[in-house]
């Protein structure tokens, strides 16, 4: 199967040795993804953030959010689950894909509320 890894913007991506999204076939991976540049925002505007940044990784790839089969989302503080949840909606409403939703004590920059991974499949014509 061909390969295709998809880069982000991040400086990490060669040091650490991750992709923002990999392709195998028809599956995409997006890795976690964090508020970069939302980091003064509410969880809402952090999450929509995320979303823009998964977009675009998702086009590079040849998939839509109409593709996403799975996303896992990490909230730092469990009150934000509803906010998280609005906006997850807005996105997947009709779509409904598998979702993960945990509380983690941390993430790697502490002004993120959210961190979200995606999982994508795309049907063999595509």
């Amino acid at each position: 199967m061909i390969r295709k890894n998809i880069s982000g913007s991040s400086p990490f991506e060669p040091i650490i040795g991750f992709s923002r999204a990999v392709r195998v076939g028809n599956s995409v991976h997006l890795s976690g993804t964090g508020p970069v540049g939302a980091e003064n925002e509410d969880v809402a505007g952090q999450t929509r953030r995320i979303f823009a940044i998964a977009e675009k990784a998702l086009k590079e790839a040849g998939a839509t959010f109409g593709n996403v089969v799975r996303t896992r989302m990490f909230l730092t503080h469990v009150e934000d689950w509803e906010a998280v949840g609005r906006v997850h909606g807005e996105f997947f409403s009709s779509i409904r894909p598998a979702a993960t939703m945990v509380v983690v004590a941390a993430l790697l920059n502490p002004a993120w509320r959210i961190e979200m991974e995606f999982d994508a499949v795309l049907s063999s014509s595509e």
